[in-house]
C-alpha cells in the first residue's frame, strides 16, 4: 500500500509534466504564427539579371623610341663650322680625320667618320644640337660614368698592344681617361694626338713634382730640345721611354717587369753578370739613383761618400760621418772603388778594379 505522501508526490510529478508539455506547445505555436506573419509582411526582392563581365582592355603599349640613324660628316661639319669658325680646318689636320675617312677606313664602323666615335647623329640634329642631346657620346664630360663611356669608345679601335693592361691600371681606376691626355678634334702635338705639344708637358699636368726635378743639374735628357740633332743635350727621351701610361704589370707604370730591367734597357753595360757583384745594384737601381733628377752627379740620391756610408757604416767607411776624415775631404769612395756596379777582375772582390 502506498502512503499518502507517495501518492501526492506522484500526482505532482504528472501535473508538472502536463504543464511543461502545454507550455512547449504554446511556444511552438507562437513561433509558427510569428513566422507566418513575417513571411506575409516581407515582399520578395525583384530578380535582377547579372551583368556581363567587362571585356579586358589590353594596356596601351608605349610607342617605341625612334632609332637614330647615320647622317655623314657633311651634316656634322656644316653645323659645327657655323658654331666654331675654323673647326673644319683644325679637324682635317688630325689623324682621326684621315683614318676615319671612307677611303682609308679599315671597317664599316670606321668609315662613319665623326659618327664612328660619337654615334649616329640624326636625333641630335633633329633636336637642334647641344651637348649630350640625341644620345651622342660627349667627349667633354668628366664624371666617372662619362669617362667610362669615352674610354669604351676609344677602345673600339685602340685595343691591344701596349694598351692591353688599360683596364684596372692606375690611370683608369683614378678616372684619368683617354681625353685627359689626348686631343680628339685638333692636332696639337706632332704625334699621338696629345693635349700639349710634347709628351713631357702632357704628363706634367699632373706629375708636377717629377717635372720640376728634370730642371736640376743632374737629369735625364727630357727637357725640350731638338731630338733630330745628335749634339742636342735634351729632347732625346720622353716619359714613355720608361713608363707605359696605358698600364703595366709592374708598379709605377714601369714599362718593363722591374725598375732594374727598365734601366738596363739603356744601360746595358751595368747588366752583368759579374764575378764580383754589388748587392744594391743587383737589387734595384733606385737604391742609389733618382731617375727624375737630383742636384748631385749621376743623379745620386746623396753625395759621396755619404751615400756609401748609409750602408757601409764600419771600418774606414764609417769615418766619413765625422766630416774631417781623410776619406772625406776632397775625395770619395769611387776614387778607389771604381767598379761600383760590379767587377769581373779576379782580384776585384772590393770592386777596386
Amino acid at each position: 500500500m502506498k502512503s499518502r505522501a507517495e501518492t501526492r508526490l506522484q500526482k505532482d510529478v504528472h501535473l508538472s509534466g502536463w504543464r511543461f508539455c502545454g507550455t512547449a506547445a504554446l511556444l511552438i505555436a507562437a513561433l509558427v504564427l510569428a513566422a507566418g506573419i513575417g513571411a506575409d509582411e516581407i515582399e520578395p526582392e525583384p530578380y535582377v539579371e547579372p551583368e556581363a563581365p567587362a571585356e579586358k582592355v589590353a594596356p596601351a603599349t608605349p610607342s617605341e623610341p625612334e632609332e637614330a640613324t647615320y647622317l655623314g660628316d657633311a651634316t656634322c661639319l656644316t653645323c659645327h663650322e657655323a658654331l666654331h669658325e675654323g673647326f673644319t680646318g683644325k679637324y682635317s689636320k688630325t689623324i682621326h680625320a684621315k683614318v676615319l675617312a671612307p677611303q682609308n677606313a679599315l671597317n664599316e664602323q670606321m668609315a662613319r667618320g665623326c659618327e664612328a666615335c660619337h654615334g649616329p647623329g640624326s636625333l641630335h640634329a633633329q633636336a637642334g644640337g647641344g651637348k649630350g642631346v640625341g644620345g651622342l657620346v660627349d667627349f667633354e664630360g668628366d664624371s666617372p660614368e662619362a669617362v667610362l663611356a669615352q674610354d669604351a669608345t676609344c677602345m673600339q679601335c685602340h685595343q691591344g698592344g701596349d694598351r692591353r693592361f688599360w683596364t684596372g691600371s692606375v690611370h683608369s681606376t683614378r678616372d684619368v681617361g683617354c681625353i685627359s691626355c689626348h686631343s680628339v678634334m685638333q692636332s696639337v702635338s706632332e704625334s699621338n694626338q696629345l693635349t700639349h705639344e710634347t709628351e713631357v708637358e702632357t704628363c706634367a699636368q699632373c706629375h708636377q713634382i717629377q717635372n720640376a726635378r728634370q730642371y736640376r743639374n743632374a737629369h735625364m735628357p727630357l727637357r725640350p730640345g731638338a731630338f733630330q740633332s745628335s749634339s742636342a743635350a735634351d729632347g732625346k727621351m720622353s716619359c714613355s721611354s720608361c713608363h707605359n701610361p696605358h698600364g703595366t704589370v709592374g708598379e709605377k707604370l714601369i714599362a718593363h717587369i722591374s725598375t732594374r730591367d727598365n734601366c738596363l734597357s739603356c744601360h746595358a753595360d751595368k747588366r752583368g753578370p759579374f764575378l764580383w757583384e754589388h748587392a744594391p745594384v743587383t737589387e734595384d737601381c733606385l737604391n742609389c739613383h733618382d731617375p727624375h733628377g737630383t742636384t748631385r752627379e749621376s743623379m745620386l740620391k746623396l753625395g759621396l761618400p755619404r751615400l756609401c756610408s748609409s750602408c757601409h757604416g764600419t771600418g774606414h767607411a764609417g769615418n766619413s760621418r765625422t766630416g774631417t776624415d781623410r776619406f772625406v775631404i776632397g775625395t770619395s769612395c769611387l776614387q778607389c772603388h771604381g767598379q761600383i756596379h760590379g767587377s769581373n777582375h779576379p782580384s776585384g772582390r772590393r770592386l777596386l778594379r
